[in-house]
């Protein structure tokens, strides 16, 4: 089983960045789509960007598309999320988890982990 820890999370101004880093456990991650999510108070759960085993293949949503970079590196089984251009509407805590593409929408496989707060204060 796929065990993942979240890290990279803090306070920033708009404008700003942050990297999201996303350390798995588990020798089979490097085999799976990884994937960001988030989710702001008040708010569902929504998927950010994926990328795929090799880091060949990358979807992002489009709310962050042009803004974010999503990387993994497949030796230190990390994925890494690369936020550039920070909005305050971007504030959420964020979790990564393998994926999988059912029909139109990234599913989530594994069990989420305690993910990591961004706050992007204006």
């Amino acid at each position: 089983q796929v065990q993942l820890v979240e890290s990279g999370g803090g306070l920033v101004q708009a404008g700003g960045s942050l990297r999201l880093a996303c350390a798995a456990s588990g020798r089979t991650f490097s085999t799976y789509f990884a994937g960001w999510f988030r989710q702001a108070p008040g708010k569902e759960r929504e998927f950010v960007a994926a990328i795929g085993w090799s880091g060949g293949s990358t979807v992002y949503a489009d709310s962050v598309k042009g803004r974010f970079t999503i990387s993994r590196d497949i030796a230190m089984n990390t994925v890494f999320l690369q936020m550039n251009s920070l909005k305050p509407e971007d504030t959420a805590v964020y979790y990564c988890n393998i994926v999988r593409l059912l029909g139109a929408s990234w599913s989530p496989l594994g069990s989420w982990g305690q993910g990591t707060q961004v706050t992007v204060t204006s």
